[in-house]
């Protein structure tokens, strides 16, 4: 009987998947997975999946791409909403109750009165501890400044926190004349979620979970919850000779994430053994329990830290990513996963190099190059197009304003019919984006929820809009003078058809929107063709001298470093793929230790390009590399870039 509720389980699951890599393919031009081989076929596996930078789209590539079902933490807040609770439990997902989903504003307000003498004890105007509180429950600061957990409570105006509060944001509004407002975040045992999970893992299945606590638009990963650790060591201890892999789910990495027919890439790493000596450790309780979970923690954490883009702010990946775009390999042609990886191996060098004379110099003329594309309203992957002069130019223009015009007409019919959805889609993302943002300290403009949502309202709309058409097919079809015959054909080939000619015109509407964006840089070939050429031939020499630094500089930093193709292996050293040329390290043991010796240095942004706070020169990258989002994402654009030079050699 348990058998076959499993089977019928797995059954749903499957149905459930199908659907959701329709809409997967849909809503994205390519997925690219990297390292699947490595995830084990049998047996229990923890995906361990960071940074979270879309809320629900994050999970579904995970199951889409890892080849094995698996069931997924979720907010029990999420499960609530109709829609997403009815598809989360249809794959299997688990929900956890989050302390910040059921907090609650305190009465009042609260103050430091000694924060010298008695840094613990917080007291309160007009408060109502003794109701409001308990202990081991939390009390949170706004916009994310603190949270101190509650070890007694004295009265309904002062109680002792469990740490000392020394953090100066924190002092600095708590010791205010009219005190602070605060949250009251109750303490809550996950003991059935864990248990839960112990008992997928002894079947034999396997579980995602996002150890940030949730889905961000930030720039860099946030800490990690210690509940991954406690799942893995808690399964092991619980049912001896279990073996549970960790496999960290890398990359995420969205080309606009937040955006309809966008690209994205995952990476699979290496799984991680969980050690005797740990379970041991855990199953001693106390001290020992807490330094095996933060050993494993921390093991996850580098692992995933290793092998993610990982620069420290934004401004720092934009310029990355425009030595990406400028460096001229001999191997061009770079697919989604291999321009992932090449973003990761230039942070690494410019970390090495970034205080070199020649580095230095190439960021200024990487910066003054970005002003002359906001001058011109160009992006990068344009200006190779505006090498023809006089009638070349106005012909070709010409012709692609026809091409432009056809392609329009042949997605006209698709965009009339769907135009309702993407409506509907835009708004309901933009608002829940404002409302997640608004519940959050951690987001910065709510971009994580808006791929998720336009996902949501296109799963629901689509097959519902699609029905009205039919049945208008139908009330058409029926008040005719038709044979039966075509009055059951109509709204038939209507629902069939409907599918067909809205993903055509998809299609066709991606390859305009294409020539569109070519458009401006032929213009500007016409009308001032001098100071276009000077642009172009500015590019050029940036991209030779990109180029020259990087096959100078990368075989000292990679063994396999090669510039006629810069994945290829040296038949000629010893080191693998994954090995560097001096000391004999490897990729993640140079990246391990840059993190743990120079990353702090390295977050200091004016040490990194010399800038002050005054300084506008940040605006400018902002502006010259599209406004990116969070540092999982690189540009489309960039792989765009060489099929549209193909395009264009072959016109």
């Amino acid at each position: 009987m348990k058998h076959s509720t499993r089977q019928r389980a797995d059954l749903l699951y499957d149905c459930v998947l199908w659907l959701f890599n329709i809409m997967l393919d849909i809503f994205f031009r390519e997925i690219r997975p990297r390292g699947s081989h490595k995830i084990p076929r049998r047996g229990p596996v923890i995906f361990v999946a960071a940074p979270h930078a879309s809320q629900f789209v994050d999970p579904l590539i995970v199951m889409r791409e890892c080849h094995r079902r698996v069931s997924f933490l979720i907010a029990a807040k999420s499960m609530k909403q109709k829609a997403v609770g009815f598809l989360a439990r249809m794959v299997h997902a688990i929900p956890v109750v989050r302390p910040q989903d059921i907090a609650e504003e305190g009465s009042g307000r609260i103050q430091l009165l000694n924060p010298k003498s008695s840094p613990r004890v917080i007291s309160g105007m007009d408060t109502h501890f003794l109701s409001q509180l308990q202990p081991q429950d939390s009390i949170f600061l706004p916009r994310g400044i603190g949270k101190f957990e509650v070890v007694k409570i004295l009265s309904d105006t002062e109680l002792i926190v469990k740490s000392d509060v020394t953090d100066k944001r924190a002092v600095h509004v708590l010791c205010k004349p009219e005190g602070t407002a605060y949250k009251c975040v109750p303490h809550v045992e996950q003991d059935s979620v864990y248990e839960r999970v112990y008992d997928e893992l002894n079947n034999g299945q396997c579980i995602t979970i996002f150890p940030e606590g949730g889905s961000h638009d930030r720039a860099e990963m946030l800490p990690f919850k210690a509940g991954v650790s406690i799942m893995a060591l808690g399964a092991m201890a619980k049912y001896p000779g279990m073996d549970v892999k960790i496999v960290p789910c890398v990359g995420l990495n969205y080309f606009h994430a937040h955006r309809f027919r966008s690209r994205a890439v995952i990476e699979f790493g290496k799984p991680i053994t969980v050690s005797s000596e740990l379970v041991e450790k855990f199953k001693m309780g106390g001290t020992e329990k807490r330094e095996a979970c933060a050993s494993l923690l921390n093991t996850i954490y580098y692992a995933l830290k290793s092998v993610t883009i990982n620069a420290s702010n934004e401004q720092t990946l934009m310029v990355i990513q425009a030595a990406r775009r400028l460096y001229k390999p001999a191997h061009r042609k770079l697919h989604l996963a291999q321009v992932v990886d090449l973003n990761r191996r230039l942070v690494i060098g410019y970390n090495l190099y970034k205080d070199d004379p020649k580095v230095i110099e190439l960021q200024h003329k990487v910066l003054a190059y970005n002003q002359l594309l906001k001058y011109h309203g160009l992006k990068d992957h344009q200006v190779p197009g505006i090498n023809l002069r006089g009638w070349r130019t106005f012909f070709l223009l010409v012709y692609r304003l026809l091409t432009l015009a056809v392609w329009g007409l042949l997605a006209f019919p698709g965009g009339i019919l769907n135009l309702p959805i993407l409506v509907v889609a835009k708004f309901l993302s933009a608002k829940k984006a404002k409302e997640a943002l608004a519940s959050s300290t951690v987001k910065i403009a709510g971009r994580d929820v808006l791929a998720t949502w336009k996902f949501l309202v296109g799963l629901v709309l689509l097959p519902t809009m699609y029905g009205l058409y039919t049945i208008l097919a139908l009330v058409f079809a029926l008040r005719s003078d038709w044979k039966w015959l075509y009055k059951i054909g109509l709204p038939l080939a209507t629902w069939t058809l409907l599918p067909i000619v809205s993903y055509c015109s998809m299609r066709w509407g991606e390859n305009g929107v294409d020539v569109f964006k070519s458009l401006r840089p032929l213009y500007l070939a016409l009308v001032d063709p001098d100071s276009t050429e000077n642009l172009r031939k500015t590019r050029e020499k940036l991209s030779q001298d990109i180029t020259e630094l990087i096959n100078d500089y990368g075989p000292k930093v990679f063994g396999d470093f090669d510039p006629n193709n810069v994945f290829r292996p040296d038949p000629s050293t010893k080191h693998s793929v994954s090995e560097l040329a001096e000391g004999e390290k490897t990729f993640k043991e140079i990246a391990a230790e840059w993190l743990n010796t120079a990353a702090t240095e390295w977050l200091d942004d004016s040490k990194i390009f010399n800038w002050t706070k005054e300084s506008s020169i940040g605006d400018d990258v902002l502006y010259f590399l599209d406004k990116q989002g969070p540092l999982t994402s690189t540009s489309a654009s960039d792989a765009e870039c060489s099929k549209r030079e193909q395009d264009r050699t072959r016109q």
